[in-house]
C-alpha cells in the first residue's frame, strides 16, 4: 500500500489543469495522494474564487489565496479587501502565494515589496499562515521578514529554489522549506544541499502544478500525482526510507495548514 501524501501547493484553477479537475484528482488518489492544497493567487480575484470553489465541491482539496508576486501591481485596497472577505471561507487553510520573484520582474521591485508586507499583514490579522513564492530575492525577503516578523500561524517558503545557506536562514526565522520537482532536475545540486539540512519536522513537498513536472516528465504538464516522485526523490537525497518520510511530510502538511481543524464538506 502507498503511503499517504499530501501535495502542498498545486493550481487546480490554472487553465491547463481546471477542465480536467475530476480526472486529475482521481489520478491523485490512485496515486496516493489524500489532500491537495491549490492555489490561487495568478492573474485576477476569479482565479482564487475559483480555487475555493473547487475546494468546497472537493473534500481533498483546500484553497490558498492572495496574489502572485508577478500580479503584484495589481494588489489594490479592493483586491485586498477581496481576499480579507473570501478568506472568511473555512476552505481557505493559507494566504499566498505572496512574496519577490525578482528573477522575471513581471511587476516593479517596489510594488512587489509593498504586496508582500500587505499579505504578511493580512495573514497576522486572519490568523491564517502566509505561503511565500522567492526567486532570486533571498536577501530582500529575509530583510523584510526580519522588519515585520513571522506571523503568528507560520510560513512555508514554497518551491524553495536557493541553497543550503538561505534554507538555514529560512529555517532560523522558523519557516517550512517546500520542495517541487525541481529537486530533481539534474542542475539542482544546490537545492539538493538544502534538502539535506531541513529539519524531519519543517519539510513539505510539492508539485507547483501545471508547471515543473519533476524527472521523467520534465517538460510535461504536471499535476498532484507526481508529488511521490519528488518525496521519493527527497527521501533518496535524505538517505531517509521513503514510506516514514512520506509519514512525515503528512504529518509536517496537516499540522502547518490545520488540516483536521477545518470541518468536511
Amino acid at each position: 500500500m502507498l503511503a499517504p501524501l499530501i501535495d502542498t501547493h498545486c493550481h487546480l484553477a490554472d487553465p491547463r489543469l481546471i477542465g480536467d479537475v475530476e480526472a486529475v484528482l482521481s489520478r491523485a488518489a490512485s496515486a496516493g495522494i489524500t489532500r491537495i492544497i491549490s492555489v490561487g493567487a495568478i492573474d485576477t480575484i476569479e482565479t482564487d474564487q475559483r480555487t475555493v470553489e473547487i475546494a468546497r465541491q472537493h473534500a481533498s482539496v483546500f484553497a490558498v489565496i492572495g496574489i502572485h508576486p508577478h500580479n503584484a501591481s495589481d494588489c489594490s485596497d479592493e483586491r485586498i479587501g477581496q481576499i480579507r472577505e473570501l478568506a472568511k471561507d473555512r476552505r481557505v487553510v493559507a494566504i499566498g502565494e505572496t512574496g519577490l520573484d525578482f528573477h522575471y520582474m513581471r511587476s516593479p521591485a517596489p510594488a512587489q515589496e509593498e504586496s508582500f508586507r500587505r499579505h504578511l499583514e493580512l495573514s497576522r490579522a486572519l490568523k491564517l499562515p502566509i505561503v511565500i513564492h522567492c526567486r532570486d530575492a533571498e536577501n530582500r525577503a529575509i530583510e523584510i521578514l526580519r522588519e515585520t516578523g513571522i506571523p503568528g500561524a507560520g510560513g512555508v517558503i514554497h518551491c524553495f529554489t536557493g541553497n543550503r545557506a538561505a534554507a538555514e536562514r529560512f529555517l532560523e526565522l522558523g519557516f517550512f522549506i517546500s520542495f517541487s520537482g525541481i529537486v530533481t532536475f539534474k542542475n539542482a545540486k544546490d537545492i539538493r544541499e538544502a534538502a539535506q539540512i531541513v529539519p524531519r519536522d519543517r519539510i513539505l513537498v510539492e508539485t507547483d502544478a501545471p508547471y515543473l513536472a519533476p524527472e521523467p516528465y520534465r517538460g510535461k504538464a504536471n499535476e498532484p500525482s507526481f508529488v511521490r516522485l519528488t518525496a521519493e526523490r527527497l527521501a533518496a537525497i535524505r538517505q531517509q526510507d521513503s514510506s516514514e518520510l512520506c509519514g512525515q511530510l503528512t504529518a509536517n502538511a496537516e499540522g502547518f495548514f490545520a488540516l483536521n481543524q477545518h470541518p468536511p464538506i
